[in-house]
């Protein structure tokens, strides 16, 4: 018998973690779904991860993603701030795009969809911590924003995604992000990375993106 990968060993490690903490918050560990962040990571990563039982996949950067995908079996999240120069691109080639978080993003994506004849699956990106150097609406803006997107894309709109501030507990940021899904009806919660997930399980994720845990740390990322 072939030895366990280092990624297969930690997906089983992370899988455990997952549904502990699902557990612990009285949620089925089969309503979360796992996105592995492959940004920065080679595409060998990507198939050893595939072979692992992983199917969906967070990249940060389009152009970095096509050298990756597509791959037979895998679905390619766009997870980072999204230039509307690249919307084309992103959206003849994602399966999801989780980062709106402008009026003239929307307007690209619109265009690109028109164009290519097809939409991924979408989610608007808050910057819940209203943080100066990250993406994503500000919170005060997030509700006309949400109903803007919703209006153009209809039913491809799924969800949110946030990143909390770093710095101390993220729990009342997941919440928030949450009840904001839930005012607009809206199904995808993406919320929890590596070091934090358990806590955005516990208010409602449906969706937790790792990396570190899974891949290991970062080669040093391409120049665009």
């Amino acid at each position: 018998m072939a030895d366990i990968s280092p990624i297969a060993r930690n997906l089983e490690i992370i899988r455990a973690q997952i549904a502990q903490a699902a557990r612990a918050a009285g949620r089925d560990p089969e309503e979360i779904t796992l996105i592995a962040v492959s940004k920065t990571h080679p595409r060998a990563a990507v198939e050893a991860a595939l072979a692992a039982g992983l199917h969906i996949f967070g990249e940060n950067r389009v152009q970095e993603a096509a050298e990756k995908f597509p791959l037979p079996g895998a679905k390619l999240h766009i997870i980072g701030g999204l230039q509307t120069n690249k919307a084309e691109q992103a959206v003849r080639l994602a399966d999801a795009i989780d980062s709106l978080d402008r009026p003239r993003l929307l307007d690209a994506i619109d265009a690109a969809a028109q164009k290519a004849g097809r939409l991924p699956e979408l989610l608007v990106q808050v910057n819940i911590g209203d943080e100066a150097q990250k993406s994503g609406i500000p919170t005060a803006e997030a509700d006309g924003f949400i109903r803007a997107a919703r209006a153009r894309f209809g039913d491809a709109l799924k969800g949110l995604m946030c990143i909390p501030p770093a710095e101390g507990d993220p729990t009342a940021y997941f919440q928030r992000l949450a009840a904001m899904a839930d005012a607009h009806g809206l199904a995808v919660r993406s919320m929890g990375m590596s070091g934090d997930y358990a806590a955005a399980i516990a208010a409602g994720a449906t969706h937790i993106r790792i990396g570190t845990a899974l891949f290991g740390r970062r080669e040093t990322p391409p120049a665009n």
